[in-house]
């Protein structure tokens, strides 16, 4: 049975985040004020359906997805683009693949103890945060 994500969690640490903003073309006083921020992720789940909902002070960003079935997102919360994504199981990972503008876009999201672990990546950079469950 695949992990179970549901759950509110707070951000703790963040690794790579401006090279990855950087990489997505975000301006340089948002990179700022997004390096700055500890957002926090409300994950529902049931059964292959999930809705994510990332709130900040400065920005909020919703996702909701079927395991296996492609949709298409608007990252209006981050850069601006609108891609095709499609989220699949990876033993107890959940990994997205982001098809748009940007090569090698999308995430992984996987849970070690009591905390959630986001892999974010696009072209050649990297970004790691680390979210603990509130």
């Amino acid at each position: 049975m695949p992990a179970d994500f549901s759950g509110t969690w707070n951000l703790t640490s963040s690794d790579n985040f401006e090279g990855y903003m950087l990489t997505l073309g975000i301006d340089f006083a948002t990179r700022k004020i997004a390096k700055m921020l500890k957002p926090q992720k409300v994950i529902e789940q049931e059964g292959d359906s999930f809705s994510i909902q990332t709130t900040s002070t400065f920005r909020s960003y919703f996702v909701q997805f079927k395991i296996g079935e492609e949709f298409e997102e608007d990252n209006k919360g981050l850069d601006h683009r609108k891609c095709k994504s499609v989220v699949t199981w990876d033993n107890d990972k959940l990994v997205c693949v982001q098809t748009g503008d940007k090569k090698n876009r999308g995430w992984t999201h996987w849970i070690e103890g009591d905390q959630l672990y986001l892999e974010l990546h696009c072209e050649d950079q990297v970004c790691t945060q680390v979210y603990k469950r509130a």
